[in-house]
């Protein structure tokens, strides 16, 4: 009896151990399971999670998640995030992994799933069906692969969605009207992809919706009128599309709007000056690239949060309203319209930006604006780095105080009528990479101090009446690529400095001045540039044996010049050529063989000069009405 008595406590002893070891092991994650070698196989839920994401990983080309193995618990994989209680995983965060593949179907199965973001890969294909069936899903991210086919329409199943974004893939079709159910939804974004078709009315029914952009499609349609009903709206893009139609007004009252953008479309409308603007906190507002027409609204000026305005390219008209209050706005487009009246006092509302310090671009380019360029630009914040106000009738004089906009990049006041001298103060905007000044009555010379502009990459001043010699001092503008003074009274000679700007690679026109002496043999500094035009000038002298030099050139213009003698061997080199004209000069000497075997040459003009022998056959030759040989009294042969 003892005997057994002590048994049975030996065994209960036992038993107590077991209990204990098996208590303190449970107290261990599944890891330290995995690391005794203890751990049962995973059942239930946790096993098809794992089956689940073990078939994730076998739709990825690659081993960028071989960290995805036994070693460790599926829970701790990369990206993986589970539940405490159930160790179900309810996040899979693989964004920006460099995955490649298509996505599995067995998805659907992580059933506990609330957060699905794979934004930044490239996966292909489908977006499977399955993820319908993840009813718990809230976040659903996308964005950046190369997802394509067809949005799925059962996603409108997975009812606590507050945010689906696939922009940046290639999806087709339309988009499902269901998702119009999503009652949670906050962020719709889908822009940049393939999707047709209408957009459906029943994303007017998203009340919470706070964001929605479907920006960079090939949507058609209208914007549906039930949009008025998204309050709660402060995003709003279906820019670049083909949505014709108007813009339900409602819209322009939705007072959470932060930005409203219908930019590049089709559509169409009237704006009257009166109509009702209520979006107080709106920053970015784009009606860009349509064909709406009618006057901007007055009360645009109560936008005071605004950044951006950007009307450009409609049929706007009328005068522009006061921007005062826009203290916040950086960025003014309001070019190609038909704005102002071609009368003094369409610019008016420029003067209201002057105690506006954060103002950068202003585009007025393309308008029917009048009256003399307003001296209250020179009062305008250093902060300004664009002004386009070309092609209007703006008259008058460039302001002397231009060169207080010390930030200046881009001035662009060509297809003007502006007149007198250009100040010697612009050479104070040390920043101008383009000074575009084409197309006015300019008169006087051109300033020496234009040489400090060391940062200009562009040059245009054709078509002015500007006197003089051309400044040497261009010679330190090492970053131009272009440079157009044709057909203004310059004279003296081609400063050698211009020619050793080996930077020009666009173009050097001199064209139509009263230009004298021979062609510098610094000529051949320009290996990069591929047009080059003096012709209409009073230059003389032979031409530069070293011309060859100038292996990009493309266009060479050399006529109604003085030139004499022979045209040099070394243009053989030129073999890119497309056009050459030396006609009307005094050159001589038989046509060089060479022009034969120049395939790119589609234009050449060698009239009305001395040249002797016979005319090729072959080549550019063959094409009569590409070949000029007139007023050559000594040429014979060649193609009638």
């Amino acid at each position: 009896m003892e005997q057994s008595r002590k048994h049975l406590e030996v065994s209960s002893s036992f038993f107590l151990v077991y209990v204990e070891v098996i208590i303190l092991l449970s107290c261990f994650n599944l890891q330290g399971l995995n690391l005794l070698g203890l751990a049962s196989p995973v059942a239930g839920g946790n096993e098809t999670d794992q089956q689940a994401l073990l078939q994730f990983k076998a739709k990825i080309i690659g081993d960028q998640l071989r960290s995805w193995n036994s070693s460790i618990h599926f829970c701790q994989w990369l990206g993986v995030t589970c539940g405490r209680k159930h160790q179900r995983v309810t996040r899979l965060e693989l964004q920006f992994q460099k995955l490649s593949g298509s996505l599995s179907p067995y998805i659907g199965n992580l059933s506990f799933l609330r957060e699905l973001n794979l934004s930044g890969n490239n996966f292909r294909n489908d977006i499977p069906q399955e993820i319908g069936g993840l009813r718990r899903l809230e976040t659903l991210s996308l964005i950046n692969n190369s997802l394509s086919g067809e949005i799925p329409s059962n996603l409108s199943a997975c009812s606590k969605l507050t945010l689906v974004d696939m922009t940046g893939n290639q999806l087709t079709g339309e988009i499902p009207s269901m998702l119009g159910s999503l009652s949670n939804l906050k962020v719709l974004n889908l822009q940049n992809n393939s999707l047709r078709g209408s957009i459906p009315p029943s994303l007017g029914n998203l009340s919470s919706l706070e964001v929605l952009s479907l920006a960079i499609n090939r949507l058609t349609g209208i914007i549906p009128e039930a949009f008025r009903q998204l309050t709660n709206l402060s995003d709003f893009s279906v820019a670049q599309n083909a949505i014709s139609g108007i813009v339900p007004v409602a819209m322009f009252n939705l007072s959470n709007i932060r930005l409203f953008d219908i930019g590049q479309n089709k559509i169409q409308g009237t704006l009257h000056s009166d109509i009702s603007i209520t979006m107080p906190y709106v920053e970015f507002f784009s009606i860009t690239g349509n064909q709406i027409s009618g006057q901007i609204p007055h009360l645009i000026s109560n936008a005071s949060n605004l950044n951006v305005l950007h009307l450009a390219d409609n049929k706007l008209s009328g005068n522009v309203p006061s921007l005062e209050k826009l203290n916040k706005l950086y960025k003014c487009a309001l070019a190609i319209n038909h704005l102002g009246h071609g009368e003094e006092g369409d610019l008016n509302f420029l003067c209201t930006l002057v105690n506006n310090t954060k103002l950068e671009f202003l585009y007025l380019i393309q308008n029917n604006f009048g009256g003399v360029f307003p001296e209250c630009i020179s009062n305008y914040s250093s902060t300004l780095l664009h002004l386009v106000i070309g092609e209007n009738k703006i008259s008058g004089r460039i302001p002397d105080g231009i060169g207080n906009l010390i930030n200046l990049e881009f001035l662009a006041i060509a297809q003007n009528q502006l007149s007198g001298h250009i100040p010697f103060d612009i050479g104070r905007l040390q920043n101008l990479k383009i000074f575009s000044a084409d197309n006015n009555f300019l008169s006087g010379i051109i300033p020496y101090s234009i040489g400090n502009l060391t940062m200009l990459t562009k040059l245009g001043l054709g078509v002015n009446n500007l006197q003089g010699n051309i400044p040497s001092s261009l010679g330190k503008c090492l970053n131009l690529l272009e440079i157009n003074i044709s057909y203004n009274n310059l004279n003296g000679s081609i400063p050698r400095e211009v020619l050793e700007l080996s930077s020009l690679s666009i173009e050097l026109d001199l064209s139509s001045n009263y230009l004298t002496g021979q062609l510098p043999v610094e000529v051949e500094k320009l290996k990069n540039l591929g047009y080059l035009d003096v012709s209409q000038n009073k230059l003389s002298g032979l031409l530069p044996n070293n011309l060859g030099s100038c292996v990009s050139m493309e266009k060479l213009l050399l006529d109604g010049n003085l030139f004499e003698g022979s045209i040099p061997s070394s243009l053989s080199s030129l073999r890119g050529l497309e056009a050459l004209d030396v006609s009307n000069n005094n050159l001589s000497g038989g046509i060089p063989e060479f022009l034969v075997n120049f395939g790119a040459l589609k234009y050449l003009n060698l009239s009305f000069n001395d040249f002797e022998g016979v005319v090729p056959s072959e080549g550019v030759f063959k094409n009569a009405s590409a070949t000029f040989v007139e007023g050559n009294n000594k040429l014979c042969g060649g193609i009638p």
